[in-house]
């Protein structure tokens, strides 16, 4: 590292369709944290470079559903995202998205710099089509049979059962994540990246000058190598996104692949407008990606031949990423709900980050899947962060305290035992700082956490409370000692523990906090007055960690009750007359609102096309947001008796019908008709 001037570390832009969980956290952003503050602390110059990735389909789909527009979905989601990071202490130096004006900007005139130097080839190609809803497929929308392992369930990029990567084509039964039906193909135009092109310098660049990357990532990148790099699509046809910059692309814009990466830079941008370069196109800049397995092809082979093809920028030196956390034994799961959101993490355990942070530090899957349970977090802070961290600072601050007034004492004379321990503390230092060098979190966190044991053992071994009462100068001597463990502790827990780092060099009335004073003898001179106590760690209590076992017990339970769904039994036959009177038609959705004083009501303004009527249906708990209605068109009876309840007339029955999870779904046609069109 002496090499370079400045260190640009980015982190996976996290996509914008739901909220950050602690798989998150460990794969990606504690341990970027961990080696951003470690740098800072060093005095080296560095910037921490984040942001929301904002389009694609899924963003599409979801605002679909909720009748909202892709903008509403991710201002939630970046907000709540963004938010989540802050809470954790996530120290970015802008934390942006893909979204803003200048990234479209900069996205577009890295596509449009591409194509003048001539770097895409454009191809016309089948793709797959629902006729049903009327677009074209991306990948993960795709589903069908995995041709290696024969997972039903495979994606149309990726089979999650194997692992293999996967051409929508090469899927058996092909079938649309959106709406079930078989797709058809169809022809499209594209602009393709040629990553064949690249396969020789990204073989040489990797295999070759970076033995050093980690064994899961290098042998990821050698696999994709061996088999040999195709074409990949920068383009894709969707209405959501930014537009490719051609006059012959109406209705295309560039794949999410390739304009995330290219948040890196225009975040950068937009937080340094005026020396942006020197981060991105210097030689002594050192570039680190932070990143989960998932993203290691975009990030080690992609991205670096977009950089390299566009000419003047940097190459990433490093990518650390990491593998999967589990949870409980599981694959964490979004769709099942199957996950420790953040935002559920500080309603539980407000003010407890740095136990999340320690836990998921220690069980780090760094080069593969590792488990997080309940009962490990438990133990970890009660038998780690309480019995060792926390005992040894709050007895070191009482003993102080009540010895000495809260003073803390002169050093006096060192004994042997006094300098074999404060010569490990130089130990520890150079442990720790080559391993997080080497982005091994997991060990240096590990590492940091024996300064703390070898103060417990030093209480231990002199018992100063034994000899207080006839040699207090060597009580101030231990004391002494014990406080610069202390002190040592602010320093080197700073990028692991950030907010207890904090309180500690409150207690200890630090003012400065730099790396290169850890382990030094003398950090806190004699005769300064400590600050107030404060309580570091406090014990989790079985009944805690039960309730957070059962919250997963009963999602389990609910999974399994959806997966199990069956029809209702059908009723019983009527004849062809029956149904005959029954007179359904189409509306259009006026006004939508909850009717007071009744939790499940929702009163509708139908546009029926003769005049408009007031339905009330019972569905308010599937709607809690009932303005989304507004403008959708549903089916409703028409010639349904009217009935009063809460002091309003209902005037026919909206049909709807009652999914796997319980929750009603409202019926609409799916193209828009004119109110009041029969159905029959």
């Amino acid at each position: 590292m002496t090499s370079y001037k400045r260190t640009l570390v980015t982190t996976a832009l996290p996509y914008a369709n739901g909220p950050v969980h602690i798989g998150h956290l460990a794969g990606v952003y504690v341990p970027a944290d961990i080696y951003v503050r470690y740098l800072r602390l060093k005095g080296e110059n560095v910037l921490h470079i984040g942001g929301s990735d904002e389009h694609g389909v899924p963003i599409t789909i979801k605002a679909q559903k909720e009748g909202i527009k892709p903008q509403a979905v991710v201002d939630r989601y970046h907000t709540q995202i963004k938010t989540a990071f802050e809470e954790f202490g996530i120290s970015f130096d802008i934390y942006s998205r893909t979204s803003s004006p200048t990234h479209h900007r900069v996205a577009s005139e890295f596509f449009k710099t591409l194509y003048d130097k001539g770097e895409f080839i454009e191809q016309t190609s089948e793709q797959y089509f629902d006729t049903q809803v009327n677009q074209f497929l991306a990948d993960r929308y795709i589903t069908g049979t995995c041709p290696h392992c024969k997972n039903p369930d495979a994606y149309g990029d990726q089979c999650e059962a194997c692992g293999t990567s996967l051409s929508p084509l090469d899927l058996i039964s092909p079938r649309s994540a959106i709406s079930g039906s078989v797709p058809v193909l169809k022809e499209t135009k594209h602009w393709y990246l040629p990553l064949n092109k690249h396969e020789d310098w990204l073989r040489q660049w990797i295999l070759e000058e970076h033995k050093e990357w980690r064994t899961n990532v290098y042998g990821q990148c050698k696999s994709w190598l061996d088999m040999g790099l195709q074409p990949r699509a920068v383009s894709r046809d969707l209405d959501w996104g930014i537009p490719v910059p051609l006059p012959d692309a109406k209705g295309k814009v560039l794949y999410v692949w390739f304009d995330a990466p290219i948040g890196y830079i225009s975040n950068t941008i937009e937080l340094r407008p005026d020396d942006w370069q020197l981060w991105w196109k210097n030689d002594e800049t050192r570039l680190v990606h932070f990143i989960g397995k998932d993203n290691i092809v975009f990030h080690c082979i992609v991205f670096p031949a977009m950089l390299k093809a566009e000419g003047s920028f940097i190459l990433p030196d490093n990518v650390p990423a990491n593998e999967f956390l589990n949870l409980e034994g599981e694959k964490i799961s979004t769709s099942r709900n199957w996950a420790v959101w953040l935002h559920d993490y500080l309603n539980d355990f407000p003010g407890q980050q740095d136990v999340l942070r320690y836990v998921l530090t220690a069980n780090a899957p760094e080069t593969k899947d590792n488990d997080f349970t309940w009962k490990d977090f438990q133990a970890r802070n009660n038998n780690e962060l309480v019995a060792i961290f926390g005992n040894f600072v709050n007895r070191t601050i009482v003993l102080t305290d009540k010895y000495f007034k809260g003073k803390i004492p002169p050093s006096g004379t060192l004994t042997d035992g006094d300098r074999t321990v404060l010569g490990e503390f130089a130990e520890v230092k150079q442990s720790v700082e080559t391993l997080l060098e080497q982005f091994k979190f997991r060990d240096a966190q590990k590492e940091a956490m024996n300064l703390a044991r070898i103060g417990n053992k030093y209480l231990a071994d002199t018992e100063p409370w034994k000899i207080a009462k006839t040699d207090m100068a060597r009580v101030a001597t231990i004391m002494h000692v014990s406080l610069q463990i202390v002190a040592s502790l602010a320093i080197v827990f700073e990028p692991f523990l950030p907010f207890t780092a904090q309180k500690l060099r409150r207690m200890l009335s630090m003012t400065d906090c730099r790396w290169e004073d850890l382990g030094k003898s003398e950090l806190l001179p004699a005769d300064t007055q400590l600050g107030a106590a404060e309580l570091l760690f406090t014990k989790i209590e079985d009944d805690v960690i039960e309730a957070q076992v059962q919250k997963l017990l009963q999602t389990k339970a609910d999974n399994t009750a959806a997966a199990t769904f069956r029809p209702a039994d059908i009723r019983e036959q009527i004849s062809i007359d029956d149904f005959g009177k029954v007179d359904i038609r189409v509306g259009t959705v006026v006004e939508c609102s909850r009717v007071p004083k009744a939790d499940k009501l929702l009163q509708f303004c139908i546009d029926d096309g003769m005049g408009g009527r007031t339905i009330l249906s019972g569905i308010a708990q599937s709607y809690p947001t009932p303005e989304v209605l507004k403008g959708k068109q549903v089916c409703f009876i028409a010639n349904l008796a009217p009935r009063t309840l809460r002091g309003i007339t209902s005037e026919g029955m909206l049909l709807s019908a009652e999914d796997s999870d319980g929750q009603m779904v409202l019926i609409e046609p799916i193209t828009p008709v004119k109110n009041g069109a029969a159905i029959g």
